[in-house]
């Protein structure tokens, strides 16, 4: 399989992670230290250190937690999907879609999500449910709450099809399937009933395989979609 990675946006964001994050961390003690040291004069300056260093920490927690946390989601996409064959080509930060497998299993757009606790789908929402109080904890400071996984998804798969369109006849352009994968092992996912397989990101294998058994894409076809993406322009 080949891997095609931006490695300069991954090195530049993991960085922008870091400093955000450690940047809120210092204007959040600042905010603290006024408030304690100039408990009459200082409130409104030490509102707004704290607003400020929260912005700052939660910036910092979405960069880092795409770029800069190991195993990265891209990391552990790849390690799932390490053995398909040279027929296959997996694309990190090169499409409108983050993370794009291209083969004869056909076009696949995958969305990595790192929550933990348990991901139900049901009635047409996303919830992220259990964990109490570390859960609860965890949204605020640690981790971002699992939002609206369906709006990240259309706006994902949306600017890819436009893309290909762009790139590729319009008779030539595939049929784009979409994985939603959870990458942290303490999630257990409950979303027989979602709109796109949902599943731990090690199971992501055996999805491959089984879409190549049941709707394969011609190798000239997945051939002229990897071409399509790496031309220049």
């Amino acid at each position: 399989m080949k891997i095609i990675t931006n490695d300069k946006l991954v090195q530049r964001n993991a960085l922008i992670g870091r400093y955000a994050g450690m940047a809120g961390l210092v204007v959040l003690a600042v905010g603290m230290y006024i408030s304690f040291t100039q408990q009459e004069t200082g409130v409104m300056y030490a509102w707004i250190c704290l607003i400020i260093g929260f912005a700052l920490a939660q910036f910092g927690i979405y960069f880092g937690n795409r770029w800069g946390r190991k195993p990265r989601p891209y990391e552990a996409i790849t390690r799932e999907l390490k053995g398909l064959d040279g027929n296959y080509a997996l694309y990190h930060f090169k499409t409108p879609a983050a993370h794009l497998l291209v083969g004869p299993a056909g076009v696949w757009a995958l969305f990595p999500f790192y929550q933990r606790g348990t991901i139900v789908y049901e009635k047409g929402r996303w919830k992220q449910k259990g964990g109490g109080f570390m859960l609860s904890y965890l949204k605020i400071f640690a981790q971002e709450g699992l939002g609206r996984v369906d709006l990240d998804v259309e706006a994902g798969l949306d600017s890819l099809k436009k893309y290909l369109s762009k790139k590729l006849p319009e008779d030539a352009v595939p049929e784009v399937q979409v994985a939603i994968l959870f990458t942290n092992e303490q999630a257990v996912i409950e979303a027989d009933d979602a709109p796109y397989p949902t599943i731990p990101v090690g199971k992501l294998k055996d999805l491959i395989k089984k879409s190549a058994k049941t709707n394969p894409l011609s190798l000239p076809k997945a051939k002229a979609v990897m071409d399509a993406i790496e031309m220049e322009g």
